[in-house]
């Protein structure tokens, strides 16, 4: 087996299609099948189903899929490896971040990086947390910088470098801004969970770090949050919450003149951010670089 070979293979397994592959390797469709073709030779047995336009992996495909991952990264690790020898910064970055990172906290960390180290060619990509895990956990990226997940992982080094807090606030013509305003009146200074559930919130997605992190919460109260709208970005919470779609819980530096910030009877919520790589990968130098510029951003506050 070649590793072009195995390239088209992966590909054409990710997107389950001949032409988005080619596109993705940047070869005509006809190389790519004759790559595969080549591939099936060679194993003796055919990798994929061709059903009409769909294409299946075959059980003998599903059995190559995880092998020909891990031959493709011990080749990329043996050359990252022998690059590094030289010490020189340079070669492509694969990075994902998810989008409020990349908003709020990257920007100036970004700039520095590409002035000091332009031979870097920066592979941004803007992921859900989750998917970023899962990238690194594969091998398609070499670090993210992220939501971290409730859980620790075996095979990930995750690294805490922040710290949001999470605020509950509402629209200022919502009516809990009102109740908020009357309660502080009557010197009851915080609302209850409870009182939270009587009006409807528009949250992160359920299977999102920061979701599971906000249901958590409310469940261990005994408590069904009142989800009536929700989306995986926080700049688009914002403005269903501005808008008075609901309440909502958001990081404290969004918190702007369009929202009130609720006064609510529990220990502040926290979500960690930071970046994650695999233990069982050869960071290239760029890399490393990149993750000393992350571990001098510390504890900093992020762009408002």
């Amino acid at each position: 087996m070649d590793t072009q070979s195995l390239q088209a293979f992966m590909a054409v397994a990710d997107t389950q299609s001949f032409s988005r592959a080619a596109e993705q390797l940047h070869l005509t469709q006809p190389a790519i099948s004759k790559r595969i073709a080549t591939l099936e030779c060679q194993v003796g047995t055919r990798l994929f189903d061709r059903i009409g336009r769909r294409i299946a992996l075959t059980e003998a495909g599903n059995v190559l899929l995880p092998q020909a991952r891990r031959i493709l990264l011990t080749v990329e690790d043996s050359r990252r490896a022998l690059a590094n020898l030289s010490g020189q910064v340079g070669g492509k970055l694969t990075l994902a971040t998810s989008h409020h990172i990349g908003l709020h906290r990257l920007p100036p960390l970004l700039k520095q990086y590409t002035q000091r180290h332009p031979e870097v060619e920066l592979d941004l990509h803007f992921l859900d947390s989750e998917q970023a895990y899962q990238g690194v956990l594969d091998g398609t990226l070499e670090m993210a910088v992220v939501t971290l997940a409730p859980q620790p992982h075996e095979q990930l080094q995750v690294v805490e470098l922040w710290r949001d807090r999470l605020c509950f606030t509402c629209a200022t013509d919502h009516p809990l801004a009102s109740h908020a305003k009357t309660q502080s009146q009557r010197g009851q200074n915080m609302l209850s969970l409870a009182a939270l559930c009587d009006f409807n919130c528009v949250m992160p997605g359920a299977k999102t770090f920061t979701g599971s992190l906000i249901a958590q919460r409310f469940a261990e109260a005994g408590l069904q949050l009142p989800v009536s709208m929700a989306t995986n970005y926080l700049e688009t919470l914002k403005m269903m919450c501005s808008v008075g779609l609901g309440w909502s819980l958001l990081p404290e530096k969004m918190i702007d003149s369009e929202l009130v910030e609720l006064k609510v009877d529990i220990p502040p919520i926290y979500r960690p951010l930071g970046y994650l790589v695999h233990t069982n990968r050869t960071l290239s130098n760029a890399a490393r670089m990149m993750i000393e510029e992350l571990e001098n951003t510390r504890g900093e506050s992020p762009i408002k």
